[in-house]
């Protein structure tokens, strides 16, 4: 770490889940009490929009009222004081990095607080409730979605993803499972392109082997502590 110049985090829900946000998926399989299939793939928003915009409703209000940790907060220092290059790429859809000061982050899932348009494509910041279809402020089209990105969907900006994980002297892996793809595979593409490799996270992970260092524990505790120790150096 000591030699590393241009940094690459991925953050996932282990990092939002101290502030109170659920874990994409429980072990009896559901989600938030659902089954992904009714209400995180494009079929399931044609087949009942009207459950999908509820349940993204009450997941956009629940991020409304989580605030950043401790970990969060470490990483927009980071972001403030690291000189090289440095993006933050979250499989979050929740705002509590730029909230605790973080500039430099990628949502590759997509965002709660972002209402898109399907009839004109455009997207808007959003703060209320899609279920009783609200005109698009740019068409006026009672055509919005919950501006994320569902199974089946390619995620966000993934080239400059891969741009920057190839590019990067340290990878850096934080709450998250490595169960799922494309994310998953980020640690081998660095692996590959010859960055050091550190995960921070509350349990061992499905890629834990891939990594050249695994810290466990809380990232309200890990996050923090790796931050000083690699701005010290």
């Amino acid at each position: 770490m000591t030699s590393s110049r241009n940094i690459v985090i991925l953050t996932g829900a282990g990092i939002s889940a101290e502030s109170g946000l659920a874990t994409f998926r429980a072990e009896d399989g559901l989600w938030e009490e659902h089954r992904v299939e009714d209400v995180a793939t494009p079929e399931a928003f044609a087949r009942d929009p009207v459950l999908v915009q509820r349940f993204y409703d009450m997941r956009r209000s629940a991020v409304l009222a989580a605030q950043p940790n401790a970990a969060h907060r470490a990483l927009a220092r980071l972001d403030r004081e690291w000189p090289g290059d440095l993006l933050i790429v979250t499989q979050n859809i929740d705002d509590l990095h730029e909230r605790a000061g973080a500039t430099r982050v990628l949502h590759m899932h997509g965002e709660a607080l972002s209402a898109w348009c399907m009839a004109c494509d455009a997207r808007h910041p959003w703060r209320e409730p899609l279920g009783d279809n609200p005109p698009c402020p740019a068409c006026g089209m009672a055509a919005l979605r919950p501006d994320i990105v569902w199974f089946g969907e390619m995620p966000y900006q993934m080239e400059r993803i891969l741009a920057a994980v190839t590019r990067a002297d340290l990878f850096v892996s934080i709450g998250t499972s490595g169960a799922v793809y494309p994310a998953a595979g980020f640690v081998q593409a660095a692996t590959e392109a010859r960055a050091g490799t550190l995960e921070l996270n509350l349990d061992r992970s499905l890629g834990s082997r891939l990594f050249d260092e695994t810290r466990l524990g809380p990232a309200s505790a890990l996050v923090p502590a790796w931050v000083e120790e690699l701005l010290a150096d």
